[in-house]
């Protein structure tokens, strides 16, 4: 993704040059890709060796015994319950049983940091050069903060931790990439 961000104006370049001919543009980006040693699709293999660790997590949440009601730092006491401090409680500050109707907008404070993250992290990587891709991208973590609000605290707290830790390896392998 560092080589892709380093790589945006001159892609940003070919898009003015070549316009209308979508053709000619993906086959000078392909041309770029190769004398650059750039593969665009090198930033998803992290994603899917994560995917078998989300879902094994998901999995002990959800089906081991143990873990229910096991205690973590915080206002989160069962990680396989989703964070109990929501919006619609004004963080636990109201007692209010929300009606189910409404839960999809109770967001806790995890899945809120985790959908800051998401941003965040969406802002370090270059920008798609499709504006309609690239708006797609700007909602995502706007939708996954409403999704994820009703999972296991145990799981977004992984996830933003996940985030966390890769913008910190994204912004050294950065640096290091744009040093050179």
């Amino acid at each position: 993704m560092a080589k892709m961000k380093k790589l945006a104006p001159e892609m940003q370049r070919l898009k003015e040059q070549y316009g209308d001919d979508r053709a000619g543009m993906q086959k000078e980006m392909m041309a770029l890709y190769k004398k650059e040693k750039a593969n665009p699709i090198a930033g998803c293999l992290p994603i899917l060796l994560q995917i078998p660790v989300f879902f094994a997590l998901y999995k002990v949440l959800f089906v081991t015994i143990e873990m229910r009601h096991a205690p973590f730092i915080g206002w989160v006491h069962d990680l396989s319950a989703p964070d109990p401090l929501g919006a619609l409680t004004l963080f636990g500050f109201v007692d209010w049983n929300v009606p189910g109707i409404l839960q999809i907008l109770n967001v806790g404070i995890w899945p809120i940091l985790m959908g800051i993250s998401m941003y965040v992290q969406f802002k370090l990587n270059p920008a798609p050069v499709d504006k309609m891709q690239a708006k797609i991208f700007g909602l995502l973590p706007i939708i996954f903060t409403f999704i994820l609000g009703g999972f296991a605290a145990g799981l977004v707290i992984y996830w933003t931790t996940n985030n966390v830790l890769s913008m910190a390896q994204q912004y050294i392998i950065q640096r290091k990439i744009m040093k050179s």
